[in-house]
């Protein structure tokens, strides 16, 4: 199952904890976080990798924010 989480709006630490109980539904195959702050986009990158040992893949959209995903 593909989940997404959408943390634009939302101030560090809270993407960073809406990753983290996404990642721990293991019912979830992929998961796409969405952050509109470079700093929550580091931080939550980071939480990723350090949860899942994978590398997330980041990609900017058009409107200056963020879709950070990866493969569980």
């Amino acid at each position: 199952m593909q989940h997404i989480v959408d943390a634009r709006g939302r101030s560090c630490p809270e993407p960073v904890i809406l990753t983290r109980q996404a990642l721990n539904d293991k019912s979830i195959e992929s998961l796409t976080v969405m952050v509109d702050a470079a700093v929550a986009r580091e931080n939550v990158a980071r939480a990723i990798l350090s949860a899942t040992g994978k590398q997330a893949q980041i990609n900017e959209t058009a409107g200056g924010e963020w879709e950070i995903s990866v493969k569980l």
